[in-house]
């Protein structure tokens, strides 16, 4: 993992540099909502992906970071919007911006990063980028609306859990990866192989958040403990629990699920069964097949350093604890 620290040291500074700036720009109203959502910290993962197949792919320019860091606002606008409707107290170990500075301010400076993310990317001229954020935003969206439906009538439906988490996650993850291959002039075979990436690294960051979610403290995590489970969020470490259960068993957690009837003692009950049961750590052994896929991608490009640390970028998905 040392290349992969080195890259990132080297290149969050003036990432983080750029987003500051672009958040100083907005209306005063939403202003400090944007910067409490951008400096609460984050991986900066989608705009290292697009940097990364950019530079993969020799493109040598050092005007990326409008591109990239138009991703991490995407981002940053479905996590003011998710916390709002999700009702939700922590955000990495921050109050909720909604809590802090209001409902409408939260939403409308969600619609301000959508708006600004999408005037970067128009900045280059390049009808291939702004469609491609523009899908991304679009994907995105859906996977969040077909979450909230499935909350309205939860099942064990792993189809519809993945479709879920394709939309809400991996969807964006592979937007950033394509968006940096297009950067570079890619041909739709690399730009292809640079999405698959990120589709499959996308879902493995998601099933490893959603085993995080029963597996490690909030202290870890910046989230409460079992918070997808309080919120009625069914996903794989539950599924997983349920399968092994009894039919009976899975009814009356699903209708306690559907109308947010489950006590506090049922909520720790169904964390301690998760544990015992060791279902985070099968849904991450369900990630591993994922990033797999997601290295295998790789091969389409020349090895160099960026490769190495797209692998490297892969490894830690799994390995994460927060």
């Amino acid at each position: 993992m040392n290349e992969l620290l080195r890259y990132f040291q080297r290149e969050l500074p003036a990432i983080n540099n750029f987003l500051d700036a672009e958040a100083d720009q907005l209306n005063g109203l939403v202003r400090d909502v944007a910067k409490h959502i951008i400096g609460s910290g984050g991986k900066r993962i989608r705009p290292m992906l697009t940097l990364l197949f950019a530079r993969a792919m020799g493109y040598k320019e050092d005007d990326y970071h409008a591109i990239a860091c138009s991703l991490e606002l995407l981002h940053s606008a479905t996590l003011l919007h998710d916390d709002y409707l999700d009702d939700a107290e922590l955000r990495r170990g921050k109050a909720a911006s909604h809590l802090v500075f209001g409902r409408t301010e939260t939403i409308l400076a969600g619609d301000a990063l959508l708006a600004l993310a999408n005037e970067m990317g128009a900045r280059y001229g390049n009808a291939r980028l702004s469609w491609l954020l523009a899908r991304g935003i679009m994907e995105t969206a859906v996977g969040e609306i077909e979450e909230i439906e499935f909350s309205k009538n939860p099942s064990l439906d792993r189809k519809r859990y993945m479709e879920i988490i394709i939309g809400k996650t991996a969807k964006l993850i592979e937007c950033a990866c394509r968006c940096g291959a297009a950067l570079a002039g890619a041909t739709p075979e690399q730009e292809d192989a640079a999405g698959e990436y990120g589709l499959n690294l996308g879902i493995a960051f998601q099933l490893v958040d959603d085993a995080l979610d029963y597996a490690s403290p909030t202290s870890e995590t910046g989230k409460p403990e079992g918070g997808d489970l309080k919120e009625g969020k069914v996903t794989l470490p539950l599924i997983l629990l349920m399968e092994d259960g009894d039919e009976a068993g899975a009814e009356v957690l699903l209708e306690g699920l559907k109308d947010c009837s489950l006590t506090g003692d049922q909520c720790e009950a169904i964390l301690s069964q998760v544990k015992e049961g060791r279902y985070s750590e099968k849904t991450r052994d369900e990630a591993a097949a994922y990033v797999e896929k997601a290295k295998a991608c790789l091969d389409a490009f020349t090895p160099g350093d960026e490769v190495t640390v797209l692998k490297q970028a892969a490894d830690f998905v799994l390995t994460r604890t927060k």
